[in-house]
């Protein structure tokens, strides 16, 4: 019988020694706050998040195959508003029924479902006790002619705890122009789910076509996408969520000629980084209180190799120091029982004790 690391390796191919041997020499891991049984504990218990807060987060770090372990699987499913219904649900038809995204987070054993207002509402009554719900309380719609990219208010804090929803999501364009007034938001609503005892994750995005500089897209480059998480966790998000960089030099990219953007420090570069995608999460990672805030990473679009691609995610997130997984269209793009075994395979590198931070 093939074992769960023989699995991993497998998916991982030629990538294998390289992902699951390498060692940084960078952010040590001694530095960084790994996930752990005790993670809630040994953090949030000293923080101001009042007691519903913590039971909240509890509930969700308690359930599903992840329990207990301070590690995440949450099956986010937003899409048909960031994306548009079609373009998302043409692959898979079933999920136009709002009941079948809470069902495969369900079956796939995740910890959480994040989704709109209006699937979490539709099915609230029959489900909302029995697995956490995270509500995404706004979105960058796709029909407005020419599409535009702002990130704007579709749910309220008050309608996610209505529902007995037990955090809420919400997304900020860092680098627009828009993102100032998104960060105000965003801010005030989250200090309002604290209050309600929800718990609260932020998708830290970057947006900006200037971010695209000689064809090269640095809108998943590690100092910037770091630097949005410091924001992030600024504002008080218990969870980041954001994009595994693939490039760094985005600050010194944009700093050509005569332009003069952000403030950065050489040494992100020659000390705090190399070119390893591990060693480029694991900045990510120490902009998120060198770990005390968990770190999720996206699960990307669905394409041709998607077991392999999302187990590769989940090592190097896993081995940075992150938290997690939320991974979506690689799940609900394929039938329900082939969505459970891409969730199951995920949250296996998490189980696997094989797979140790780098």
């Amino acid at each position: 019988m093939t074992s769960v690391i023989d699995k991993i390796r497998e998916y991982l191919g030629a990538e294998a020694d390289n992902l699951l041997e390498h060692k940084t020499t960078t952010i040590p891991a001694a530095s960084i706050t790994a996930p752990s049984p005790t993670y809630l504990d040994d953090i949030f218990t000293l923080t101001n998040r009042n007691n519903q807060v913590l039971r909240s987060l509890q509930w969700m770090f308690s359930t599903g195959r992840l329990a207990n372990t301070g590690y995440l699987s949450i099956l986010p499913v937003d899409q048909g508003i960031e994306h548009s219904a079609g373009a998302s649900f043409a692959k898979n038809p079933a999920y136009f029924d709002a009941e079948n995204i809470v069902k495969l987070a369900i079956e796939g054993g995740c910890n959480g479902v994040a989704s709109t207002l209006g699937v979490l509402a539709l099915t609230s009554r029959k489900y909302a006790h029995k697995i956490p719900y995270i509500v995404k309380i706004n979105h960058n719609e796709m029909l407005t002619y020419p599409n535009k990219y702002d990130q704007v208010m579709f749910a309220s804090v008050k309608q996610a705890w209505d529902m007995g929803a037990a955090g809420i999501g919400a997304t900020i364009y860092f680098g627009s122009p828009e993102s100032t007034r998104q960060l105000q938001e965003v801010s005030e609503a989250f200090q309002h789910a604290h209050e309600l005892g929800m718990f609260t994750i932020l998708w830290c995005y970057l947006r900006n076509p200037a971010f695209v500089q000689g064809g090269v897209d640095y809108h998943t480059a590690a100092d910037l996408t770091g630097q949005a998480n410091h924001l992030g966790v600024t504002i008080e998000a218990d969870i980041i969520k954001q994009k595994l960089p693939t490039v760094n030099g985005g600050y010194t990219a944009l700093n050509m000629g005569e332009s003069s953007y952000g403030k950065i420090d050489k040494r992100v570069y020659t000390e705090l980084t190399t070119d390893h995608p591990i060693d480029l999460t694991r900045y990510q990672v120490a902009n998120c209180y060198m770990g005390k805030i968990g770190l999720i990473s996206s699960g990307g679009a669905s394409g041709e190799n998607d077991f392999a691609e999302a187990v590769k995610t989940a090592v190097i997130n896993k081995r940075a120091g992150g938290m997690g997984l939320i991974s979506g269209r690689k799940a609900f793009q394929r039938p329900m029982a082939e969505g459970v075994q891409l969730l199951n395979a995920i949250q296996d590198v998490y189980l696997c004790k094989e797979v140790t931070l780098a």
